[in-house]
């Protein structure tokens, strides 16, 4: 990714610079937390999150320009309301005063932030379940409020082949870019995509089923632990706010790339037994299990891709720790591939 200043103004550095200091803010805080992402920067002060975009230009992500921002930060804030409402509090400029940057105020505007309240990271999903404190009852919390979002998201407009095609392209992009930038053999590749293009083609009934009966719905589009906060009413961040088309998933596939994670991430076995079972008894729907494993195949695939993708990067930061990450989903979409013959 190559990061680039399209307009004139403070830099991006000079941005980072003033919002690293906690006088910067409207509110009292004894310090601040920066976390740099591919596409932005997070400041983290004592009761807040303030989120701002990095001006980059993807294939399917512009940020280009102020405005691609401000509108790529409130469809972030609108897309997300649905499952943490009170947590994205809105938009707010970054300003500038008499040639000062200012926050949420000023007479220009310089660029924009997504502001949220901040969230008890020990009750982030993947912290809880590093510290081995998961237990069934916050999971089954978790899919109780998954299953009323389904319940209430809007169906896709997809046909039953649309809805096929769709993965017989990514799954041969995912090898394309698996096999061209990893050091991983081309055989293992291969064989994966192999038979997840063999159940496309020999499953048709099983994909078919799922948009017939209405199933496929804007879902969340991103559902790792990480973006899961177990308070009493749990919360979910992060949404894939940039591409409607990526949001249009099958509960079951985001079910299955939500267990894939926490698997990965150490959690009990009991994850996947108890999303499935709470979401089946509050929906009636109960996917087969050669479409669990069929999905939990393929987002272990495509999370390959996304982690080999950072050496693409103009300055790779630590290219082993992406290399080791390629191949732990490798392995993860192997250990699933017998279960969807």
């Amino acid at each position: 990714m190559t990061e680039v200043d399209f307009e004139s103004g403070p830099s991006l550095a000079d941005k980072v610079a003033f919002l690293l200091r906690p006088e910067s803010y409207p509110e009292p805080t004894t310090g601040v937390d920066a976390i740099e992402t591919h596409m932005s920067w997070v400041f983290l002060t004592d009761d807040h999150a303030y989120k701002l975009k990095k001006p980059v230009r993807f294939k399917l992500l512009n940020l280009a320009t102020l405005e691609d921002r401000k509108r790529n930060c409130e469809a972030e804030v609108a897309w997300n309301r649905r499952l943490a409402p009170e947590v994205y509090l809105g938009v707010v400029p970054l300003g500038i005063d008499d040639g000062r940057l200012v926050l949420e105020t000023g007479a220009g505007v310089a660029d924009w932030l997504v502001k949220m309240r901040r969230l008890p990271a020990g009750k982030m999903l993947d912290r809880v379940i590093a510290a081995g404190s998961l237990e069934p009852k916050d999971v089954r919390r978790v899919a109780e409020t998954l299953a009323a979002f389904y319940r209430r998201a809007n169906r896709a407009d997809l046909s039953e082949e649309r809805y096929r095609l769709r993965f017989v392209r990514d799954i041969e992009e995912i090898r394309h870019e698996i096999e061209g930038l990893s050091p991983i053999a081309r055989d293992r590749i291969d064989a994966i995509s192999t038979e997840l293009q063999s159940f496309v083609r020999l499953r048709v009934d099983l994909l078919n089923a799922r948009v017939r009966e209405g199933r496929i719905v804007e879902a969340h589009g991103d559902l790792r632990p990480e973006h899961v906060c177990l308070l009493p009413q749990p919360v979910f961040i992060d949404c894939l706010e940039f591409d409607p088309a990526l949001r249009l998933l099958d509960p079951a596939d985001e079910l299955s790339f939500l267990s894939v994670e926490c698997e990965l991430a150490g959690g009990p076995p009991f994850i996947e037994e108890i999303l499935f079972e709470t979401y089946g008894e509050r929906t009636s729907d109960r996917p087969p299990r050669p479409l669990v494993s069929f999905y939990k195949t393929f987002r272990a695939f495509l999370r390959a891709k996304i982690s080999i993708w950072h050496l693409k990067d103009r300055e790779v930061k630590n290219p082993d720790k992406w290399i080791s990450r390629t191949k732990d989903y490798v392995e993860a979409a192997e250990r699933n591939l017998h279960e969807s013959s």
